[in-house]
């Protein structure tokens, strides 16, 4: 485990996964969530290389079947450590005899973890050491402690996008699955106040880029955590009906098979494409307070 610290917050990483597992202030508040099996034991793992599942865990490659399990394998692999300073981690990973039999493509997938005063500034990058074009997507899943609840509450919090205007969201079932038919979304002039009802339908995924700020409020109405994405799906997620005291705030480069889709891999909806020797970054931002 990597420790990061500076004037205003502190930060945690696991090697397996690449995953961020505790973000605190200089008073020790805990801001991400703390991965109580009983609810859900993870804290903020990395997607890759799908995002959300594709059609019974299963996908084509040039006519080839193969199969990954909901998420893909990076948040369940060991990264390897290569760089680390006082304010910024760095860990990576690259394509071994078990990632080709799942994800037939030779990578290196980096992800790092750098402190700006109260913010924490997650950089993905993912490189085609492959002698063909690869195809992937990413995602991040991380998981914060809503304000004011504690074991046992009603799930009750309240979300600000940056846009007031009305928006749309993807229909989801409670399977997990979507289908490409837009929803208004349940939004009152960018605001969303949700409880345990909102995350009946599973995650709530607002794709097209119609947003790229939210803030979780706290319960005097203050920013406790807000996030700065680009990406085109920002989802929300909280396991229905466990009054589960988190929400995950999801930015998405990528989603899941739609409801009966078919095809090649490459194809996928949202799908990124590297040449050889080419590669992708992005990055979001986690701010801690205002």
């Amino acid at each position: 485990m990597v420790e990061l610290k500076n004037e205003r917050i502190a930060i945690k990483v696991a090697p397996l996964g690449a995953e961020l597992q505790s973000i605190t202030d200089n008073n020790g508040r805990e801001y991400l969530w703390q991965a109580d099996p009983d609810f859900w034991p993870r804290h903020s793992p990395i997607l890759f290389p799908i995002v959300c599942s594709v059609n019974n865990d299963t996908y084509t490659v040039d006519g080839k079947q193969y199969h990954l399990p909901r998420h893909g394998f990076a948040r369940d692999t060991e990264f390897t450590l290569v760089r680390q300073s006082k304010d910024r981690v760095t860990y990576a990973l690259h394509d071994s005899e078990e990632t080709l039999k799942v994800y037939p493509y030779h990578f290196n997938l980096a992800i790092s973890y750098r402190l700006d005063g109260n913010k924490v500034v997650v950089t993905w990058h993912v490189e085609n050491t492959d002698t063909q074009e690869i195809h992937f997507q990413i995602g991040g899943h991380p998981a914060f402690n809503v304000p004011g609840m504690k074991k046992g509450d009603e799930l009750k919090g309240t979300l600000v996008l940056d846009n007031a205007q009305p928006m749309t969201n993807l229909k989801s079932f409670a399977d997990g699955s979507h289908e490409m038919t837009e929803i208004p979304a349940e939004t009152d002039q960018g605001v969303i106040r949700f409880n345990d009802e909102y995350f009946k339908d599973d995650s709530v995924k607002f794709h097209r880029c119609q947003t790229h700020r939210v803030s979780l409020l706290d319960t005097d109405g203050r920013p406790a955590v807000t996030l700065d994405y680009k990406c085109p799906v920002m989802a929300f997620w909280s396991p229905y009906q466990k009054k589960a005291p988190f929400v995950c705030l999801e930015p998405w480069y990528g989603l899941g098979d739609p409801r009966g889709w078919e095809g090649e891999f490459k194809d996928k909806v949202l799908m990124n494409h590297l040449q050889p020797g080419a590669s992708f970054m992005s990055q979001y931002t986690i701010t801690i307070g205002e």
